[in-house]
């Protein structure tokens, strides 16, 4: 609470309380299931609905005056459109799901709308391997098992086509 916003929308309390159900949510959501998937959906709406009421009224108080919003203790964003490149993506992971696979695991890239992966083995060069909308579950197949994989990504999107590509990461297919 600040003088600038002396009773907001939604209380401190409120907003902790509905956290703290959304954090407990999400725990409990790993272990799977549908209907802790659906408690941990509900949470996090429940918890969204908060934060947009709680949004609006320090929006309204603040008058379109930057000083009385920033008293608020919350974060102005801006709605520049100027450009700006994407960050660099990460291998986080490399699995092998199956004989000839390799499960690649990247970093999420704001604004990125898709993954270019390329690949490199023995005395070849880097060779295309695909391009993948979902960061997280990038599947490389048809590889020889027993030969060792270095793979690097990028992202692709944003304002400025591509991010740099991501350090080299090997890993062998079974």
């Amino acid at each position: 609470m600040s003088p600038a916003n002396p009773k907001p929308a939604v209380t401190i309390a409120a907003l902790t309380a509905t956290g703290t159900a959304f954090s407990d949510a999400v725990a409990a959501a790993v272990q799977g299931g549908k209907q802790l998937t659906a408690a941990k959906n509900a949470a996090r709406e429940a918890l969204l609905a908060l934060l947009r009421q709680q949004a609006a009224y320090v929006q309204s108080m603040g008058n379109n005056d930057l000083t009385t919003l920033l008293s608020s203790g919350f974060q102005v964003i801006g709605n520049s459109s100027a450009p700006a490149p994407l960050d660099k993506p990460s291998v986080v992971a490399i699995e092998n799901p199956a004989s000839a696979q390799l499960l690649v695991r990247l970093t999420p890239i704001d604004n990125a709308r898709a993954y270019e992966v390329r690949m490199s083995y023995g005395p070849n060069g880097w060779q295309a391997a695909g391009v993948f909308t979902q960061a997280r579950r990038v599947i490389l197949e048809n590889l020889t098992p027993g030969t060792s994989y270095t793979v690097q990504a990028r992202a692709v999107g944003g304002s400025t086509g591509y991010s740099d590509w991501s350090d080299p990461v090997s890993h062998m297919a079974l």
